[in-house]
């Protein structure tokens, strides 16, 4: 009797780590799914994020939509993709061309916002133009801090990027203690 309860057991155990362990693999799949989006799915992920802040009719964001996938698909082709050399490696001469290539950069990326800012102009007010440029700005600020393990999010740092000096997390979850003389 002892022999057949420890074998059931078992199975038991190991139908219950195995489907522990499915169920990992596929939440990991999932999460690697999500992670893997193409630039043309993010850039429309965000043109419909912008869309609803601005609350557009179904028509005009259709518009808002498929303009600024487009903007997007001409930054991007923009974009050097070559592996670029560590600026103390560098000569004089190649620094001096690098900066030079980085003005071109910078003027094509301008000349192509004033471009699409006369399109954006047929169906959009300026003011929401301007909240165009804000939210896109929000956008790429928040990626830029994922993409650099953002360890304020992890509660390591103060919210100004510095730790807080006493090896403790200060965040939304772990409030600092204020003096109550008005100092400091």
């Amino acid at each position: 009797m002892k022999k057949v309860f420890s074998i059931m057991l078992t199975a038991i155990m190991m139908v219950a780590f195995s489907t522990a362990v499915s169920a990992q693999d596929n939440n990991k799949a999932q999460q690697h799914k999500k992670q893997r989006m193409s630039r043309e799915q993010m850039a429309e992920m965000q043109a419909k994020h912008i869309s609803r802040q601005l609350a557009l009719d179904d028509a005009t964001s259709q518009k808002f939509i498929e303009t600024y996938s487009a903007y997007q698909k001409e930054v991007w082709a923009l974009c050097p993709q070559g592996k670029r050399k560590k600026k103390a490696d560098m000569t004089d001469a190649e620094t001096e061309k690098a900066i030079k290539d980085q003005f071109d950069h910078s003027q094509k990326i301008l000349t192509l916002r004033q471009e699409y800012y006369k399109k954006y102009s047929k169906f959009l007010t300026p003011k929401q133009i301007q909240r165009v440029y804000e939210l896109e700005k929000q956008s790429m600020n928040r990626l830029s801090k994922r993409g650099k393990g953002n360890a304020a999010g992890r509660g390591q740092f103060n919210g100004k990027g510095k730790p807080d000096g006493k090896g403790k997390p200060i965040g939304k979850f772990h409030k600092q203690s204020k003096p109550q003389n008005g100092n400091g």
